[in-house]
């Protein structure tokens, strides 16, 4: 076993451990960096880990399905699905800004998580109206450069990953199953088409059924890879507001598409404009929020050289992390730049911590 798919392997056993979940593994990956020597760590090491109690630690250090974790990844390698865990570089920079990421996604697919994304979701039972409005809005959306995301459910979710790829743009399809089994089934080309345009990912693993109290943690992964999330059509006991919920847990921007006012269907959507979710028209209103023109634009600033520095890579929304990296500076540094450039009107920060210039 190469040395990339031993260190894979560890991430798949901690992630069967019973017990750990998102938050636990996050503190045990900060505690003790190399997941190897969580498996080798002693016993009062593991309890000194928020959490970790005697049981866990015991867990831990009894693992022994070894066999049944080196299943899974050859499962997924048969499959084509890539393993893509929270310490590669391919992974979701904003979705690890989440309280709760999960420690790996299955991905098949394109593995290029966009960071100018926005999830497009809403109601499986979509009327005319909410499928051609969210066909059309995920096309222009896709048009103007951003990632549609979505869950790939019946109606909305169908309908904006047709529209993303309708106008030759990017879709990733979150699934509240394991990568290899299609829910609904009915979408199994819809499937393939969008893994050829973007990528279809899961964090459950191979075979997991699609279960009812799987898709409100699906929905925490739509929310918290996008910038923001628009909701077409939903009833009063819609997902879609589970999904809107976690979005502004995670502090994304919420939009909503009106519907009719004696309609069940919209009766969600509605109520979430009423609570100051941004109500959308078109495109327009959502883009407006991550590429408006600032009141400041055409102002010159008088910046130092580190400051053009830090400026220059800023054409497009970047995270702070990759700032850092492109501009050869450490990021307590470049946090302190780019807080003074904020506060003079040069750029502005985006959910995410996602930073582009002004001017």
């Amino acid at each position: 076993m190469g040395d990339g798919k031993k260190e894979t392997l560890y991430w798949v056993a901690l992630s069967m451990v019973p017990g750990i979940g998102p938050v636990l593994f996050k503190r045990l990956l900060s505690r003790f960096e190399d997941l190897e020597r969580v498996f080798k760590a002693s016993i009062p090491s593991l309890k000194a880990v928020e959490g970790i109690g005697d049981r866990l630690a015991a867990e831990i250090r009894s693992f022994s399905r070894w066999e049944d974790a080196e299943e899974e990844l050859a499962k997924a390698e048969r499959y084509g699905a890539a393993i893509v865990t929270m310490a590669d570089s391919m992974y979701p920079k904003n979705l690890l800004n989440i309280y709760d990421p999960p420690p790996y996604l299955y991905v098949k697919g394109q593995i290029n998580f966009d960071e100018r994304s926005i999830a497009v979701v809403g109601s499986r039972f979509a009327s005319t109206y909410g499928k051609i409005t969210t066909e059309g809005l995920s096309r222009d959306l896709a048009k103007n450069g951003l990632t549609v995301i979505s869950g790939m459910a019946r109606g909305i979710d169908t309908a904006a990953h047709k529209g993303a790829m309708a106008a030759g743009g990017r879709t990733v399809a979150v699934l509240g199953s394991g990568i290899d089994v299609v829910y609904p089934p009915e979408n199994r080309r819809l499937y393939e088409e969008i893994c050829r345009h973007g990528a279809v990912v899961s964090e459950l693993p191979m075979g997991t059924e699609p279960l009812s109290e799987n898709f409100p943690a699906r929905n925490r992964i739509i929310s918290g890879i996008s910038l923001g999330v628009v909701i077409v059509e939903a009833s009063l006991r819609s997902g879609s507001l589970i999904t809107a919920s976690c979005a502004a847990e995670q502090g994304r921007d919420v939009f909503a598409v009106p519907g009719n006012i004696n309609s069940n269907g919209s009766k969600g959507t509605n109520r979430l404009i009423k609570e100051g979710a941004k109500l959308v028209e078109g495109a327009g209103d959502i883009l407006d929020e991550f590429s408006a023109v600032p009141a400041s634009f055409g102002t010159t600033f008088d910046l130092s050289r580190d400051e053009k520095t830090v400026m220059e890579v800023l054409a497009e929304p970047v995270h702070i992390d990759e700032v850092a990296s492109l501009s050869g500076m450490d990021v307590r540094s470049v946090s302190a730049i780019l807080l003074n450039l904020e506060l003079s009107g040069a750029i502005r920060q985006l959910p995410g911590m996602l930073f582009v210039k002004n001017i």
